[in-house]
């Protein structure tokens, strides 16, 4: 079950409570995902299309209880490589209902608990969620301007920058940030979901700093092996002519521990020396000798 399903059957299960509350959630359900019946004998009819099972029960109980009227449910099989389930419910004189609802948006947005439950109804009937373990995005595809509008009114109180897009000639009301994302199933009551989706986000962060630990550690030790190469090839290009009892006492002992231990740190080098010496001292040192070399090459 993908990381979406489990959210709407999350969503699903609320406790129905205020009568308020349950017409904002209907009133978005029908405003998002209605379609006009096709049969001309059912021009008043309208049809809610869904995969999601627990959101076909959901509603049908929401439609009963608030309007006193069974809809009619058909299932349906795709005949699709994955065989989804569609769940089809047509309301006799839906064409009443869905205006009776659409005119509530004026006092949905004035009460928070209806504002809530108005947007977990928009996001049950055409929301998505992506699996929060490759990307962060969530969307309502709604089929009107003025309605996505409404959405984004209502998401953006709640001091989220959601944002609408046209796609094929649908309104895609969107939210790509994580935060927001998880304040968003927050307000419309995915808690469980919610905790989901943080302890993903907390692994892959962990993941991504030991990632970047590792790049690091892996660039430092490059560079000093790079940088430990380079000092050799300069000392042996000294002492083949030059000679390494030529230079000063304090370059020759850096000069043999180097090629002695090749691969030690500078901090593992000064404190071989006699007295110790600290990394930027040996450093000068090393520099000192590759001046040298730059110098005898030139002459």
């Amino acid at each position: 079950m993908s990381f979406c399903s489990r959210v709407k059957n999350e969503l699903s299960r609320i406790n129905k409570n205020k009568k308020c509350c349950l017409e904002a959630e209907l009133s978005a359900i029908i405003s998002v995902n209605s379609l006009p019946d096709s049969k001309k004998s059912e021009k008043s009819s309208i049809k809610i299309v869904t995969e999601n099972a627990a959101f076909a029960r959901r509603t049908f109980s929401l439609i009963k209880e608030l309007s006193g009227i069974c809809p009619k449910v058909v299932c349906r099989k795709s005949q699709k490589l994955k065989k989804h389930t569609t769940f089809i419910l047509t309301i006799q004189n839906g064409r009443e209902i869905e205006q009776k609802y659409r005119r509530k948006f004026e006092f949905i947005k004035t009460r928070e608990c209806c504002k809530r439950a108005f947007l977990r109804g928009a996001f049950l009937a055409a929301g998505s969620i992506s699996d929060p373990e490759k990307t962060y995005h969530l969307e309502i595809s709604v089929k009107t301007l003025e309605l996505a509008n409404k959405l984004v009114e209502l998401i953006n109180s709640y001091d989220l920058n959601s944002k609408i897009i046209k796609r094929k000639g649908y309104y895609v009301v969107y939210l790509k940030e994580g935060d927001h994302i998880v304040d968003f199933l927050n307000i419309i009551g995915a808690h469980g979901s919610l905790l989901e989706l943080e302890n993903i986000r907390i692994l892959k962060d962990m993941r991504n700093n030991v990632n970047r630990i590792v790049n690091c550690e892996t660039a430092n030790l490059d560079k000093t092996v790079t940088a430990s190469l380079r000092q050799i090839k300069n000392i042996e290009y000294l002492r083949d002519n030059f000679g390494l009892d030529n230079l000063p006492e304090n370059l020759r002992q850096i000069a043999e521990l180097r090629l002695k231990y090749s691969d030690a740190s500078l901090k593992e080098l000064g404190q071989m020396l006699n007295p110790p010496l600290g990394k930027s001292g040996v450093n000068h040192r090393l520099r000192k000798l590759e001046q040298l070399a730059e110098e005898l090459k030139r002459k």
